[in-house]
């Protein structure tokens, strides 16, 4: 969830990044008095994001800024329009624009990814969800634009749930520990509502980790018929994750096999900045 807190961090530092001393060209060019009036435009079509986070950044630099945005995250676009408007003083709009610019561009271009892999997947009753491959201090940004895009979002942290992965089965492997044992150990530690998943990369895997309990089942790289093979395997008795491989000339294939849950890092990791310009109109 972002929240305003997590906004105003997250922006005051990249406003801090960007001007430590004050944006020194428009301090010492610009009259103090010069006001201007400037639109956020897109130059191409897509999926609107980070409509808070663009007001944050000319409202933590200054107060008396007036920021209108006129589409709601999560809404169309076409090339042309004006997504918002910011009015007031010339040297403070100019010195956040290019903070409102990067996160909004960012954001943007995640939730019109996103977007692209729903629709690509429609009708089949899976859905797509994001990962922790996001970039480090902005995941609170990166997981709502992926929301904005239709997206849904996997575990927030290291913290929310029990997520084992290749590397933690090796670790038990070489401890000599079997893996079912060592799952319905920990389910009796840990709070009836923590959820537990467990990542495979054979169909002869599934079984244990089902004997272990666990919630959820992440079939890693498998192909298109293991994926058929492990979801009739699994039937109900666990939500069925797909992840490995995926992108969008594969993703609708993936998710007719019957996979509940297709997670996708590209969304995060790979989304291209969305071409969004400020067009400065001078009172």
């Amino acid at each position: 969830m972002l929240t305003t807190a997590t906004v105003n961090r997250v922006v005051g530092a990249a406003l801090e990044e960007d001007a430590p001393w004050g944006d020194l060209t428009s301090t010492t060019l610009l009259p103090a008095d010069a006001t201007a009036t400037a639109d956020l435009v897109a130059r191409e079509a897509g999926v609107f994001s980070g409509g808070e986070v663009f007001a944050a950044a000319f409202r933590l630099t200054d107060t008396a800024l007036d920021v209108d945005v006129h589409v709601g995250d999560g809404d169309d676009f076409a090339a042309g329009d004006v997504l918002a408007s910011v009015s007031g003083s010339a040297r403070s709009v100019l010195t956040a624009e290019r903070v409102a610019l990067n996160f909004t561009q960012r954001m943007s271009g995640i939730a019109t990814l996103t977007a692209a892999y729903v629709a690509a997947i429609d009708g089949t009753g899976a859905r797509i969800a994001d990962t922790r491959k996001t970039t480090p201090g902005l995941r609170a940004f990166e997981r709502h634009a992926v929301e904005s895009g239709g997206g849904r979002n996997h575990r927030y942290s290291l913290s929310d749930a029990v997520m084992a992965k290749d590397n933690h089965l090796a670790v038990l492997k070489r401890s000599g520990r079997d893996l079912a044992t060592a799952l319905r150990e920990a389910l009796s530690r840990l709070p009836h509502t923590t959820h537990v998943v467990v990542e495979v990369d054979r169909l002869d895997q599934i079984e244990a980790v089902l004997d272990g309990g666990a919630h959820t089942v992440l079939l890693d790289n498998f192909s298109l018929d293991d994926l058929r093979e492990g979801v009739a395997l699994i039937g109900d008795r666990a939500t069925v994750e797909a992840s490995g491989g995926v992108n969008l000339d594969t993703v609708g294939d993936i998710a007719r096999t019957g996979v509940d849950v297709i997670s996708v890092g590209a969304l995060t990791h790979s989304a291209r900045a969305l071409d969004l310009g400020l067009d400065l109109r001078i009172d």
